[in-house]
């Protein structure tokens, strides 16, 4: 049987997840608005008109002349019409002349500004400007916020509100998005128990199963959860053969350390392509990818906390690639207490994120961070510290880089 590959270092796992994922991008589809929040966008998109489409009132109160207003002395304008917003009416405001006009109503022509109505008092047909009237325009031009052919959202980008909400402002009712990869989830041993069952000695609970879905549902995916796998050669095969034939990424927990029982790795090298197995991060280091199939597997430890930083690390870096999603922002806060690293692996570290009262985030290890077990700690902490390759000492106060888990 053929050696496995050599263990690589985290970012050359991370390259190597990217070209795989370049390799297996999704096919794109048109959706509505409302199915896309969240969605990754798969192309650039353009602006198919001016925003705003005409110049239009930023405030209540009467569309008039600029050279009719003063700068410092009050003036009485005839009042010719009013403009709700809404469709345009014919109107023209001559010299000496105004419109009544809302928020968000179209000029009428020949106005350029707008006095607010606190600055006005009417009487009859006559609409008296208070001195100052003429300090603000008040008036939204058309293009100001856009101009049409102008790219407004990126291939790339994961749609919020926002991004959608500005694409229904321009008159889109579709977007083209990636598909969503379909994940089918495992988690492997003979040791594990369904949450409710009584336990027998020797016997744990499947915390990983729960922790898993979780951690793809964050991400907007629709995980299938697929029955504990034995510790049975056979079985392993059987099950892993079957979801790859049906899913995007198979994902799986446990059985790929190098014990008589990790099975895994040899099931993949047998009837799959290995890509890496081990990869030099603490937690986390037997992680395992390859090709089964039609669809990508990810094997991840076993630990709770191997989990965390194996998916939130390499799992997204497949999951994101596969849809084309642009890099996520990357987030930074200063180190609550000092760090000796002794080793040469990257390590994640567990930690909580907390704001000081000037609202600057600091980041607070976890003193107790030894141990990938630990599923109480990773539970109280609610981000990962990234600590580079090889020894350090980081100092209170140092800025770092955080994984956070949403």
């Amino acid at each position: 049987m053929p050696e496995f590959p050599t263990m690589l270092l985290f970012d050359e796992a991370v390259d190597a997840l990217q070209a795989a994922a370049r390799a297996r991008r999704l096919p794109v589809e048109a959706l509505v608005l409302s199915r896309c929040h969240g969605r990754v966008l798969a192309s650039d998109v353009h602006a198919p008109i001016d925003l705003p489409p005409f110049d239009n009132s930023a405030m209540d109160g009467f569309a008039c002349r600029r050279a009719d207003v003063p700068a410092d002395a009050a003036v009485s304008l005839r009042l010719v019409g009013t403009q709700f917003a809404g469709r345009a009416m014919p109107l023209v405001v001559g010299q000496g002349e105004c419109v009544r006009i809302t928020t968000g109503a179209p000029m009428p022509e020949g106005a350029d500004m707008v006095a607010i109505r606190e600055d006005a008092q009417v009487e009859g047909d006559r609409v008296t400007l208070s001195p100052g009237a003429a300090s603000g325009q008040h008036v939204r031009h058309a293009g100001e916020d856009c101009r049409a052919g102008t790219c407004v959202l990126a291939a790339g980008t994961a749609l919020n509100p926002a991004h959608v909400g500005l694409a229904a402002a321009l008159g889109i009712d579709r977007l083209p998005v990636s598909a969503r990869p379909t994940v089918a989830v495992f988690t492997g041993g003979d040791e594990l128990v369904e949450p409710g069952l009584p336990l027998q000695r020797g016997e744990v609970y499947n915390s990983n199963r729960d922790l898993l879905m979780g951690l793809l549902r964050a991400d907007g995916l629709e995980p299938v959860a697929w029955p504990t796998l034995p510790d049975d050669p056979a079985r392993i095969a059987a099950m892993l053969g079957d979801a790859a034939a049906s899913f995007d990424l198979v994902l799986s927990c446990g059985g790929v350390s190098a014990g008589d029982k990790d099975l895994v790795p040899r099931f993949l090298q047998a009837h799959g392509d290995v890509r890496f197995w081990k990869v030099r991060m603490k937690p986390g280091m037997p992680v395992l990818s390859g090709a089964l199939g039609r669809a990508e597997l990810l094997g991840l430890p076993g630990n709770p906390v191997a989990v965390l930083a194996t998916y939130l690390t390499l799992g997204r870096t497949l999951i994101d690639g596969m849809q084309g999603r642009a890099p996520r922002p990357r987030v930074h806060a200063r180190l609550a207490a000092a760090i000796d690293k002794t080793h040469a692996r990257r390590e994640f570290l567990r930690g909580r994120l907390a704001s000081d009262a000037d609202g600057c985030q600091w980041i607070v290890p976890d003193a107790q961070a030894a141990g990938s077990h630990r599923l109480r700690a990773a539970a109280d902490a609610n981000a990962l510290l990234v600590l580079g390759e090889g020894p350090c000492r980081l100092e209170r106060g140092d800025v770092v880089e955080v994984l956070t888990y949403g």
